[in-house]
């Protein structure tokens, strides 16, 4: 068994820093995009790659490519491709049944979209954490460190619990990384069954209309420092062309950084000329 894991580590494409791919030539600082964080009173970082003509604009150099952050809901991007891939989830179409306990949100509110038995796709689309503990509980330590490793996600750290590991700053990824991940998904150059690829793929899909595709996924977290992080990472696909992003916002705990993030991505999407059906 160890012998099979070696070898099919050896074999395993790995996700490489997306900027060190970058001709320089091509790298855009577009400082205008700091207004969209300066008036939602955030700190963070936005970057976008135009796969077609090999362009990449990006705001805050320095935090997108040297500071890294607990993923979050993020993370359900890479545990829903680990539990279709060992078989711990079926299909997308897989319930997993509520446990009874009754989870309320950080402002006080009871999480109704959470308390109930969901498919895969009904608690990735509603972020439910519940759901996912149980998937990489299923998975199991060894076998997610395995994954973690192959992939090179972050800093690859899951520290003593498997459950939470992608929520409490054990594991830690870069806005670089976290847009390399998704470019790859994108084309199904990440080292699981395309199968498995195509089916993530489609579950990050939130807007499908005759001027564009809107696909990304969202996190929310808490610092060390006691901020909150808030994270959409995906693509924008018009006329058939992928463009890849990735947001990351910090703000103090009082600011509604769910609400913010997705208004900011909008806001900065259609400044860059998006979500217009121009392009």
């Amino acid at each position: 068994m160890k012998l099979i894991k070696r070898l099919a580590f050896s074999s395993l494409t790995i996700v490489v820093l997306f900027l060190n791919s970058c001709n320089p030539n091509n790298v855009t600082i577009d400082n205008s995009l700091g207004k969209h964080f300066e008036d939602n009173h955030v700190t963070g970082t936005f970057a976008m790659f135009d796969n077609g003509q090999g362009r990449f604009t990006v705001y805050n150099l320095p935090r997108y490519r040297d500071s890294a952050f607990l993923p979050a809901s993020t993370f359900k991007i890479v545990n829903s491709l680990i539990g279709l891939q060992t078989g711990k989830v079926v299909n997308e179409k897989m319930i997993i049944k509520w446990d009874g306990v009754v989870r309320m949100h950080s402002n006080g509110k009871p999480a109704d979209e959470w308390n109930k038995d969901l498919t895969m796709e009904e608690a990735f689309a509603v972020s439910a954490v519940p759901y996912y503990q149980e998937v990489a509980r299923r998975i199991g330590k060894d076998t997610m460190q395995f994954w973690l490793d192959s992939l090179r996600y972050g800093n690859h750290v899951i520290g003593g619990t498997i459950d939470s590991f992608w929520l409490n700053n054990s594991l830690k990824i870069t806005p670089d990384e976290q847009l390399g991940l998704v470019k790859k998904l994108y084309f199904e150059q990440l080292p699981f069954q395309k199968r498995v690829q195509g089916i993530v793929k489609k579950m990050m899909v939130r807007e499908n209309n005759a001027n564009y595709v809107l696909a990304y996924k969202t996190g929310t977290g808490t610092l060390e420092n006691g901020n909150t992080v808030g994270w959409v990472v995906g693509w924008v696909e018009e006329n058939r062309h992928p463009y890849f992003f990735v947001l990351n916002v910090e703000g103090n705990p009082s600011i509604d950084i769910p609400t913010v993030r997705l208004n900011m991505l909008k806001a900065i999407l259609k400044q860059l000329g998006f979500l217009e059906g121009k392009r």
